[in-house]
């Protein structure tokens, strides 16, 4: 089958097209024909060599975290989906390869696709509105009448979380250039602030949640602008010990990783408020609770651009510029 496969990490590397073995499926697993994958930044932080001790691949590896697909085959001990299902997954760490034709998934970390969604569409939920799920509703939860900062809401985890956040009842304060103010507002932001010229400390205050997707710089301003008990959660590092456990990490590099975090931890402590690390994982369960949203017109997509399959290095480049508006989607079928 045809895929996009990576032959050694670095910054400078592309994406080499090649023929590769089609996957092996196990007894929990369906086979799914991938119709559109979407690109995430996780994929270039993959392929530069960045989650290395995290994340310890072996190349050659195929990249692409979301698939949207129809289930071609299942293996014999799958019991949640058929032949002909139309589903949408982020596939397992160290199982990933949406840009391919073809890739053999868990069942457990598939959904049923929502019905009103072209493939394209479905293909640009699963990391990110996992990553939001996770970080709002699971570790946050969230409440109504809270108020939740969410960083680059014009971003692809922004734009979702912005959406989850306002229909879990609290108030939306968000971070986005001028141009992407009409946006952010159309999805739900109640307070925009234009990063370019505006700074969010001296603007907000006392907030329940922030979503951290930013630089250590924004994030220890983050700390402060949160009231005594509150979270902030950090979806771009550093990675705290709790993480290293639940994913059971070596002695030493639980070790580096309390390092890595001990000066947010302490400074969150003496602000009286809570710091953790979070790096979402595939999970079926809430990608289907996600889905009811969904098909209720409570949550919507949103899209850049849609590249071909033959231009995912140009997909990739697009992502990597930073000035992507949603998600940006590969047309596989």
């Amino acid at each position: 089958m045809k895929a996009f496969i990576i032959n050694r990490y670095g910054k400078k590397e592309n994406l080499q097209s090649a023929e590769i073995a089609e996957p092996v499926l196990r007894a929990n697993d369906v086979l799914v024909q991938v119709h559109a994958a979407s690109v995430n930044v996780l994929d270039s932080k993959i392929k530069n060599g960045d989650f290395k001790l995290i994340l310890p691949y072996k190349p050659p590896i195929t990249l692409g975290h979301d698939v949207a697909g129809i289930v071609i085959k299942v293996g014999l001990g799958v019991t949640q989906f058929k032949t002909g299902d139309e589903v949408y997954a982020r596939p397992a760490d160290h199982r990933i390869g949406t840009f391919a034709e073809l890739i053999a998934i868990n069942e457990n970390n598939v959904a049923l696709k929502p019905r009103n969604l072209s493939m394209e569409e479905a293909a640009s939920i699963p990391l990110v509105g996992l990553t939001a799920w996770q970080a709002l509703v699971e570790k946050a939860n969230v409440k109504k009448g809270q108020r939740v900062f969410v960083q680059a809401g014009s971003g692809g985890v922004g734009t979702f979380a912005i959406q989850l956040a306002k229909h879990l009842g609290a108030t939306v304060a968000t971070t986005t250039s001028a141009g992407n103010i009409d946006l952010v507002k159309s999805l739900g932001a109640d307070i925009v602030i234009d990063y370019r010229n505006e700074d969010f400390e001296t603007i907000l205050k006392d907030y329940d949640i922030v979503l951290n997707s930013q630089d250590t710089k924004t994030l220890e301003k983050s700390l402060r602008i949160l009231k005594p008990g509150g979270k902030l959660i950090s979806i771009s590092g550093p990675p705290d010990p709790s993480f290293a456990e639940e994913i059971k990490t070596p002695w030493f590099m639980k070790f580096i990783v309390q390092l890595l975090s001990a000066g947010v931890r302490k400074k969150a402590k003496r602000l009286n408020v809570s710091y953790s690390f979070l790096f979402m994982r595939a999970e079926g369960t809430q990608l289907g609770q996600i889905t009811s949203l969904i098909d209720a017109g409570i949550i919507k997509p949103v899209i850049d651009k849609v590249f071909p399959f033959e231009q995912t290095n140009e997909a990739m480049g697009y992502v990597e510029t930073g000035r992507a508006k949603g998600k940006v989607v590969i047309k596989i079928k």
